[in-house]
């Protein structure tokens, strides 16, 4: 991580003012050739970026069904990014979302989020540029400096199907943060979309089982994501969580009054949990238009580091997510425009630094180090009551009735969905447990 030293062009102008250390700066520049774009690239080697989000593989599922012999990651004409304008945009590490469509919720989420993260681990391991990586000492191994790591982040609680289980099992496979929702709201937390008519509460945003979902990714070391939440939604996490949280790809609110970006009271509280909110780049978070340019996005920049510091900013791009980027930021290969703009505007060397990748790094240590703490806690049992999902694809598991007709055995456990308890079947009966043979004295 970045020393916390002050960093100033030169020891003869610290007295200066610093308008006139700005100017003096550029002056010997100019005389020793050291230009400013020879500044951002020396500071971006040094400290390369660690990108908080990013949905090629959204495009990989659209584009080409997930078959990555039809492309070459190298180089994508029709994308944002690929592996060239990532090392370009000197980018070291990239969150990589896992995003499944709200319409898959209560359907297909699950498979779907697994083929996703199929796509994304072979796309990391496949390419000797990538290297896909899972914790803190693997994202700061010094040989992996040379490549890009990658990081699996999934976007949208529905791809858990509201299951603690299916949670564990993503983290097995490598992913290492969580968004608690996207447009749509889960049986547990709430959206800071209405595109979706879903799972409507009053006053319970984070509702029990939610509260357990934050608590189990506290356990496994899963970075909590806010971006896409509601505030409430958030403030409740902010307050429940014991492990810093991100926003991954969230803008100022008081810049850009969008429901997808974060207001100051919320950055005060986010100050408070140590979190982190990395800017997004999209067009429409930036102006609050569908035209925007590097200073609109530093206004951002300039804003959040008046309201809580230097510290709590990282870059969430949402290149391959959103359509419309700012002039002069269109791909990831970008990224070094945006830096100099921020030093035009006075930013520090060391600022920088942290808002590149220390800052994030801050986090995911903090995140780790929660972990360990936690680890004699055993795996949650807890489960949502079935009224709260309202699925029609889950059932209570019961024994089929021998005495049927395979076709009807099929009708009736399609008709197990609506039980009036969880504890007992759709009749409104205690069904015997699950696959258990029947008891002595009953007809099979």
């Amino acid at each position: 991580m970045p020393s916390r030293k002050p960093v100033t062009s030169a020891s003869s102008c610290f007295w200066m003012s610093l308008k006139h250390l700005v100017v003096l700066s550029s002056l010997c520049s100019l005389i020793s050739g050291y230009s400013e774009s020879d500044r951002v690239r020396d500071l971006m080697t040094r400290y390369p970026l660690i990108d908080g989000h990013n949905d090629l593989a959204l495009q990989l599922r659209i584009f080409h069904n997930n078959r990555l012999s039809q492309i070459d990651l190298q180089n994508v004409s029709k994308l944002a990014t690929d592996i060239t304008r990532l090392h370009a945009g000197h980018v070291q590490a990239q969150m990589f979302a896992v995003y499944v469509m709200c319409g898959a919720q209560e359907k297909d989420a699950v498979r779907l989020t697994l083929e996703q993260i199929d796509v994304v681990r072979r796309m990391c391991t496949e390419y000797q540029d990538f290297e896909l990586v899972t914790s803190v000492q693997e994202l700061t191994n010094s040989e992996m400096r040379r490549k890009i790591g990658c990081l699996i982040s999934i976007e949208g609680g529905h791809s858990i199907d509201s299951s603690l289980a299916a949670l564990r099992m993503y983290y097995q496979l490598g992913v290492r943060s969580m968004a608690l929702t996207h447009t749509c709201n889960t049986p547990w937390a709430e959206s800071s979309s209405k595109l979706y008519n879903v799972y409507q509460r009053q006053n319970n945003s984070l509702t029990h089982f939610g509260k357990a979902v934050v608590e189990e990714m506290n356990r496994l070391g899963m970075i909590v994501d806010l971006s896409h939440t509601s505030w409430d939604t958030a403030l409740a996490v902010l307050k429940h969580s014991k492990a810093p949280v991100i926003f991954s790809h969230s803008s100022s609110y008081s810049i850009c009054n969008h429901h997808r970006n974060v207001p100051d009271w919320m950055l005060h509280q986010l100050k408070k949990n140590h979190g982190l909110i990395m800017v997004n780049l999209h067009s429409n978070f930036i102006s609050c238009r569908d035209e925007a340019n590097i200073s609109h996005v530093a206004e951002h920049f300039d804003h959040i580091k008046k309201v809580i510091g230097a510290e709590s900013i990282g870059i969430g791009g949402d290149f391959e997510g959103a359509v419309r980027f700012p002039q002069g930021l269109e791909d990831v290969s970008k990224y070094p425009a945006l830096i100099q703009e921020l030093l035009h505007r006075n930013w520090t060397e060391n600022e920088l630094a942290y808002v590149l990748r220390g800052n994030f790094l801050r986090v995911f240590v903090e995140v780790e180090r929660v972990r360990d703490q936690l680890h004699s806690n055993l795996p949650s049992e807890v489960q949502i009551h079935l009224k709260e999902v309202q699925n029609p694809c889950r059932m209570v598991l019961r024994p089929p009735d021998q005495r049927q007709q395979p076709s009807d055995r099929n009708s009736s456990f399609r008709a197990q969905h609506g039980p009036k308890d969880h504890r007992t079947g759709s009749d409104g009966q205690r069904p015997p447990a699950p696959w258990m043979p029947p008891r002595p004295g009953r007809n099979p």
